[in-house]
């Protein structure tokens, strides 16, 4: 546990299970009370109370990305109890199979619907609600706003024959974590010269519900977000990364 990580406070979303809920482990372990985000409250609930459990400071709040009213409430709440917003870590996201087969569809047949769904909760609503918590990051001496993306976000990577996701496209996913990035680029921007570091997260291929197939476990899944969470005052800004190193957007 660190000293220094003693009264801040980190809220991270979509945390009932898989990498969310192991990034709040993880945070709470390094000393921060922890907010754990989820939309069911009985999920929600039963995940922090294992957690507590463990002798970890963590406690459940309602928030629901993809429903505006929640995150008012959670704004207030942890405005009248707190009175500021050290780490925001946005980990939730979906990924959608329009065949439900596993296989997906191609750009040119991806339906309007499913770019529409995907994105508004990976990039619209996810953008609403950093905007409702930011006031209250300001109010932090050491701000931290981590965005959970993928490396198949990066055009660069999808582009190149040679990357490890040329020949791994799905479309509504991977343009919603490029939109995703390019909003942290620039809100990192606005913010360069305030104490608030705000950084993109690449977790790698790790095996969830979301992934079956992934090759990381889910501790090592969660820890770019938490180091992100916890850089220096020093550190740097406006930067894509995996386990310590940058990719390319």
């Amino acid at each position: 546990m660190s000293e220094e990580n003693k009264g801040r406070v980190a809220l991270v979303t979509g945390a009932n299970r898989g990498i969310g809920l192991e990034t709040v482990k993880q945070l709470a372990q390094q000393g921060m009370h922890v907010l754990l985000g989820a939309r069911d409250q009985a999920k929600g609930s039963e995940a922090a109370k294992k957690l507590k459990s463990e002798g970890l400071d963590v406690e459940f709040i309602l928030l629901d990305v993809d429903d505006a009213k929640t995150h008012a409430q959670a704004a207030k709440a942890i405005e009248e109890k707190f009175g500021k917003l050290d780490v925001l870590i946005n980990n939730a996201g979906i990924m959608l199979d329009e065949k439900g087969s596993g296989g997906f569809a191609p750009p040119s047949k991806t339906s309007a619907a499913i770019f529409r769904k995907t994105f508004d909760t990976n990039f619209f609503n996810t953008v609403a609600l950093t905007q409702t918590l930011l006031p209250l990051i300001k109010k932090s001496p050491a701000g931290r706003i981590v965005f959970l993306s993928s490396g198949l976000g990066s055009l660069t990577l999808h582009s190149d024959p040679k990357s490890p996701i040329y020949n791994y496209k799905v479309p509504a996913y991977d343009i919603s974590k490029t939109a995703l990035n390019g909003y942290g680029v620039h809100l990192a921007y606005e913010l360069k010269d305030t104490p608030i570091k705000v950084n993109v997260a690449h977790p790698g291929s790790v095996v969830t519900d979301m992934n079956a197939n992934g090759n990381l476990e889910v501790d090592e899944g969660a820890k770019t977000s938490v180091d992100l969470a916890t850089l220096p005052n020093n550190g740097y800004t406006g930067k894509f990364i995996h386990l310590g190193k940058e990719l390319p957007w």
